[in-house]
């Protein structure tokens, strides 16, 4: 029988991961197939349904329902219920378990792709969804000295630094944590001062109403910050341009797509992912096809 595994989200049209994980699972002669179920919120429920079937393995979970999965669930693992988000859903004959893989390929990306180390670093998070939840709390475990999360909605930001705070203080850790609104003249302030800017937001994100769009002016962008999009399509969002040209270093979202597809591959299938060719398969399937642009 043939099984499957699928990536939900809404929109889907600029995913990569159907390009890359065929292929590790192809990799291994395995009959299984990886499609992309673009489902709309109110179809979200039924779609999780759907994964306990027996021919489904599970599903990678993407924007905008890392957090509204877990209601849906039947239980999540411990790093993703601290995180309250979940990208990976597993079915064990059955029972529909969650994980977070985001936070391991977000710290994957930032070690060996930007060579950054954050411990003491000042970090500003722009977003405070389901993707900021992970990386502000992989953050807060590598000990940065500052995390300020920026979001439109200031209550969200508030929530997710609160939890982050009370986290913090039970580790016995010196973090200090901000919530801004956008609006707030002390965002200037926080980001002309950072070593660290992730963009956790889909502004700039292709095919989407926001593609040409970035969260930051380039005047607030500080030469020698590393600035680090989540958005891996185009490769070359708006942000990473102006990041470029302020004098930043730049990282694209490509390499943590890889890394935490690499690590929810494992969950589904317990073998180690071939991560050279999902990697070249991930590269081929941006640059191959003009996807720089």
């Amino acid at each position: 029988m043939t099984q499957h595994i699928s990536v939900i989200g809404y929109p889907l049209k600029h995913s990569l991961s159907p390009a890359f994980q065929q292929v590790a699972l192809d990799y291994y002669r395995l009959d299984i197939r990886y499609a992309t179920w673009e489902t709309e919120a109110e179809n979200l429920p039924s779609a999780i349904s759907l994964l306990r079937r027996p021919e489904n393995l599970g599903a990678s979970v993407t924007v905008p329902y890392k957090e509204a999965v877990l209601r849906l669930i039947d239980e999540a693992d411990d790093l993703a219920s601290s995180i309250g988000a979940v990208n990976t859903i597993v079915n064990r004959e059955g029972k529909l378990v969650g994980f977070n893989t985001d936070a391991v390929g977000f710290l994957q990306a930032l070690h060996e792709d930007a060579g950054l180390a954050a411990v003491d670093k000042r970090a500003t998070i722009l977003g405070a969804g389901g993707a900021a939840r992970a990386i502000a709390f992989a953050l807060l475990q590598e000990r940065v000295a500052l995390l300020a999360i920026v979001n439109r909605t200031v209550a969200r930001a508030q929530s997710l630094a609160d939890f982050l705070t009370k986290s913090a203080v039970a580790k016995g850790m010196q973090t200090e944590v901000l919530a801004l609104p956008w609006q707030d003249p002390r965002v200037q302030e926080t980001v002309r001062h950072c070593h660290l800017i992730v963009n956790c937001t889909t502004l700039g994100m292709k095919y989407s109403p926001q593609q040409n769009r970035s969260p930051l002016a380039a005047g607030l962008i500080p030469k020698g910050a590393l600035v680090y999009d989540l958005v891996y399509n185009p490769s070359a969002t708006p942000l990473l341009r102006m990041a470029r040209e302020a004098g930043a270093d730049t990282l694209g979202g490509l390499p943590m797509l890889v890394y935490q597809g690499a690590a929810a591959f494992k969950l589904w299938t317990g073998r180690e992912a071939p991560l050279d060719i999902m990697l070249r398969a991930a590269n081929q399937a941006m640059f191959g096809t003009g996807g720089e642009g």
